[in-house]
């Protein structure tokens, strides 16, 4: 059997999510790149002034003398984190070492009063104890395989599933 993900419809739910989480002082703050994009689209349909924060996991990775650290890998922080509500947006958590990178980073920016995390899509196969607060979709995979979420020019989101 083929597993096929909508990720259009998956969005609405993030949204609906995402919406019910906020409160007056939520910041959004999504991680490079499925993340940012979808920070990006949550902040526009929940007609949130600003621009959604971009928070990148290069730096603090346990595995980037192998990785490295991509050009388009930038943490942009619009705004003070300190004291702030943040709910980092994600699109596939897996093993749960890019949220680990992530609130290193986020941390080194100031200290938030709350971070939550909401997901496109959790795909089980945690090595760190971490959840999401809100999924929009839970699957499970094959370690052999991986899930990413593309974004075409006129931003539609979709979903990669390929063999590694």
């Amino acid at each position: 059997m083929k597993l096929t993900l909508d990720a259009p419809t998956l969005y609405a739910e993030l949204l609906k999510g995402v919406r019910s989480m906020r409160q007056g002082n939520t910041q959004l703050l999504g991680i490079t790149s499925g993340g940012a994009w979808l920070a990006q689209a949550l902040q526009s349909d929940l007609s949130l002034s600003g621009k959604a924060g971009q928070i990148s996991s290069a730096m603090h990775r346990d595995d980037f003398a192998k990785r490295g650290m991509a050009h388009s890998a930038q943490t942009v922080i619009p705004f003070d984190v300190n004291g702030q509500d943040i709910v980092l947006i994600d699109d596939v958590l897996y093993t749960g070492r890019t949220i680990r990178a992530v609130l290193n980073e986020l941390f080194d920016y100031g200290r938030p009063a709350r971070v939550r995390l909401a997901v496109l899509v959790d795909r089980g196969g945690r090595q760190l104890p971490v959840q999401a607060d809100f999924a929009a979709a839970r699957v499970s995979l094959p370690e052999n395989q991986s899930l990413t979420l593309a974004r075409s020019d006129s931003g539609v989101f979709s979903f990669n599933i390929k063999e590694v």
